[in-house]
């Protein structure tokens, strides 16, 4: 069976690549939201999916489409981005946010290594020089702040295991891309996660229903555009981009967070982070220069 992937990606290459780039950057809004949002952080994650799940089904419909049923790579693509998330947010509370951030962001870069692996797709010559630089601009961004509260060892390794779900919530979206639409994958992978999160919130006993309707804004907001908008394209382009590109791109995400948050919180970037950014940037030009 050819997938939409297949029968567009040769004749637009660049596609894929662009659409992995612009979910990044829409990604980024996610921690704003996160920072902004009265819920609790579990709680936050399950309100930001059960918004997106109605929004998806519009979208699906005015298309003139429908949900078939979820498919077994569709439903892991999503427990392992749920599980992802519970330990990223998990994580923010135990260790710094910069410690956090940078240790996440090693399950993008990873995923390269796994589709090599898995799947035989062997990257670009050019992909582990791409890699080192985007990942030391990662460092010096997540660290190079004026001044930093302490990590603790629980909350890194908290992070760890988000980075670890992260890679395989992409490596099993991307497989279930060959075969099914981004709106389907992303559908069904999202009622998934919604239900680990669900899990997640009651384990932490964190309040789910809020005193006051305005509780709902950022949880509503974090659902169009860090998810639907957001995961929506980094879904449609990882079908067409090589995992090692993807893994690469998708670590535009930290600078899209700080740059956002520099005019927002009056976050002013040192000499350090702007250093960073740039190398995040030259090692996303590098990978996708091809």
């Amino acid at each position: 069976m050819t997938s939409p992937a297949e029968t567009i990606a040769p004749a637009r290459p660049w596609l894929g690549p662009l659409l992995v780039l612009l979910g990044a950057v829409a990604i980024g809004f996610a921690p704003i939201g996160l920072r902004l949002s009265e819920f609790e952080p579990q709680a936050t994650a399950f309100w930001r999916f059960a918004f997106a799940l109605p929004i998806m089904v519009v979208v699906v419909y005015a298309q003139g489409g429908k949900l078939g049923r979820p498919s077994l790579l569709s439903i892991i693509a999503g427990t392992f981005f749920g599980l992802d998330i519970t330990f990223w947010h998990a994580s923010l509370v135990l260790t710094s946010v910069a410690n956090a951030t940078f240790i996440v962001n090693l399950g993008n870069a990873a995923v390269g290594v796994v589709a090599w692996i898995a799947l035989k797709e062997r990257p670009a010559k050019i992909w582990p020089y791409a890699l080192g630089i985007a990942l030391l601009g990662a460092l010096l961004l997540s660290r190079g702040a004026a001044a930093q509260d302490g990590g603790a060892l629980a909350g890194d390794l908290l992070a760890l295991a988000a980075a670890v779900m992260v890679g395989l919530y992409l490596f099993f979206a991307k497989l279930a891309r060959r075969t099914e639409s981004a709106m389907q994958v992303l559908f069904w992978s999202t009622a998934t996660t919604l239900v680990v999160s669900a899990i997640a919130a009651g384990f932490q006993h964190e309040t789910l229903i809020p005193p006051e309707p305005s509780w709902f804004i950022w949880p509503a907001f974090l659902a169009l555009v860090a998810h639907v908008i957001g995961q929506g394209l980094i879904v449609a382009g990882v079908g067409r981009t090589p995992a090692s590109v993807a893994g690469i791109l998708l670590l535009i995400q930290p600078v899209a967070a700080a740059l956002i948050a520099w005019p927002l919180f009056k976050e002013t970037l040192t000499v350090v982070q702007l250093a960073g950014s740039a190398l995040v940037l030259a090692g996303v030009w590098l990978a996708g220069r091809r």
